[in-house]
C-alpha cells in the first residue's frame, strides 16, 4: 500500500537560534534584528503551535524596542535607567517563558501579553 506521510517531524532549531539572538543581543544588539527577520521568514511555513512562538519573538522585538526608545528619552532625566534595567529583565524572562513551552514543543500561551 502506498502512505503518504503528512506529518513530518518539525524542527525547532530556528526558533531556537532565534530565542538564543535575543539574549546575546543583550550584549551585541545586531543579533536582535537578526533574530527578528528569520522569525518573519518562518512564521508562514510552520505549524501552529510553532508559529505562535514565532509571533511571540515578533512581538517580544517590537515591544522591546518600544521599551527601549522609551528608556532611552527617559534616560535624560535618570528614570529612564530604571526602564532600560526592567527591559533587560523582562527581556530575559520572556526568552525563558518560550524555551521553556518551547523545550515541550506548546504553542505560547497568552503569547499576545506585553509582560511574561
Amino acid at each position: 500500500m502506498n502512505e503518504v506521510v503528512t506529518d513530518r517531524p518539525v524542527s525547532t532549531d530556528t526558533a531556537k537560534i532565534i530565542y538564543i539572538l535575543y539574549l546575546v543581543g543583550l550584549a551585541v544588539g545586531l543579533t536582535t534584528l537578526i533574530g527578528v527577520i528569520m522569525a518573519y521568514v518562518n512564521r508562514d511555513e510552520a505549524p501552529d503551535w510553532l508559529k505562535s512562538h514565532y509571533r511571540f519573538q515578533i512581538r517580544t522585538f517590537w515591544m522591546g524596542m518600544l521599551y527601549g526608545l522609551i528608556g532611552l528619552i527617559l534616560s535624560f532625566v535618570l528614570i529612564g535607567f530604571l526602564v532600560l534595567f526592567f527591559l533587560v529583565i523582562w527581556l530575559i524572562l520572556r526568552v525563558v517563558k518560550g524555551f521553556k513551552h518551547l523545550e515541550k514543543r506548546e504553542p505560547v500561551p497568552n503569547e499576545e501579553t506585553w509582560m511574561f
